[in-house]
């Protein structure tokens, strides 16, 4: 029995819209309307500043379909928009959602991306307040814009590390760059021989980083339940050294990343090792693990040492003294953005 498949002028627009209002749930007092009305009504806490964060996801410049099931593009276009909520140490609370859908799209398609939407708004507690559709000549194009609350003067920025201070990063590095290899590979594979079944299972955490990363909102929380506020933050999107880079710039100063304190899975190791590439150039350089890049007095040292989800893996220095890499046997390496870039090289 073959899956229904619903044209999407079948139904309109404003039919469209409607299959999307009923998938809403909303979670935050602050939502006073949603959905429905030519905008939505927000009332912040008071004392809170409102932060705002876009971004826009490309077939075949973010994504490709060919691997990147319709639900967990939906749920990691939310996850990446929260990502930048959470890097300024505020929290989310409301989205707008925008498609421009091509053609070949089925009201079922649309669905499906709708359900990963709802599933990321309920794992970070956010509302979907209001967004657009319009047809797309090209490929889906989808454009998440993401509201968040801090209290004022709390957020933090780019611009506010100091000498001394300690840089540290949440979870692992490179493995969302060495999941999307591997789905390359078996595309490519594909293609030659549409027989051929995907070989993904020996893969499944560095897959999975890529196709359905997670904010990390735990993060913000955490710090807060620990009286750590950050000097600075970033999520990790375009790659380590390029953030460190954006960081040292922004605030003047320069910075030490110890090679040896990177942190990265086991799988991360054994692929790049399939792949005969430098593990430590892909956690460097790979982009998309969405964690948090922050830095913080030496006086929180104490607080973060044995954290079994933060790592300190360098310091900040004189912005004369620049970012480098201090390998283990000794040597100081000029740290450069090679990760990823939106208009190419």
């Amino acid at each position: 029995m073959s899956e229904q498949v619903t044209p999407l002028n079948q139904v309109g627009e404003i039919g469209l819209i409607r299959l999307i209002q009923d998938t809403v749930t909303l979670h935050q007092p602050s939502t006073v309307l949603g959905i429905g009305d030519d905008a939505a009504i927000l009332a912040p806490p008071a004392e809170h500043e409102i932060v705002v964060s876009t971004d826009l996801l490309v077939e075949g410049v973010h994504f490709d379909l060919a691997f990147c099931p319709l639900r967990h593009l939906g749920y990691k276009a939310v996850a990446v928009n929260v990502s930048d909520i959470a890097a300024m140490n505020a929290l989310p609370t409301q989205i707008t959602v925008s498609l421009a859908l091509p053609s070949r799209f089925s009201v079922e398609a649309v669905q499906e991306f709708y359900d990963g939407v709802r599933l990321a708004s309920e794992a970070y507690r956010v509302d979907v307040v209001g967004g657009d559709t319009t047809a797309s000549r090209g490929g889906l194009v989808v454009s998440v814009t993401a509201l968040g609350t801090v209290a004022r003067g709390q957020a933090a920025r780019r611009s506010g590390a100091q000498v001394n201070d300690l840089i540290c990063v949440t979870g692992d590095l490179g493995a969302a760059y060495l999941g999307l290899q591997i789905l390359e590979r078996e595309k490519q594979a594909y293609l030659a021989d549409p027989e051929t079944q995907p070989n993904l299972e020996a893969y499944d955490y560095v897959v999975q980083r890529q196709l359905r990363p997670e904010a990390r909102m735990d993060v913000v929380h955490m710090l807060r339940d620990l009286g750590v506020t950050p000097t600075s933050m970033i999520d990790v999107s375009d790659g380590l050294a390029s953030e460190v880079m954006h960081l040292c710039a922004a605030s003047g100063v320069g910075a030490t990343i110890f090679s040896d304190r990177l942190p990265a899975d086991q799988q991360v190791y054994d692929v790049a090792d399939e792949f005969r590439l430098d593990p430590v150039m892909c956690i460097l350089n790979g982009g998309e693990d969405y964690e948090l890049l922050f830095t913080v007095p030496l006086s929180d040292f104490d607080k973060l040492k044995n954290h079994p989800d933060v790592t300190i893996i360098g310091k900040i220095t004189e912005a004369a003294d620049g970012a480098i890499l201090a390998t283990k046997g000794g040597n100081a390496v000029p740290l450069r953005a090679q990760g990823w870039s939106h208009f190419g090289r």
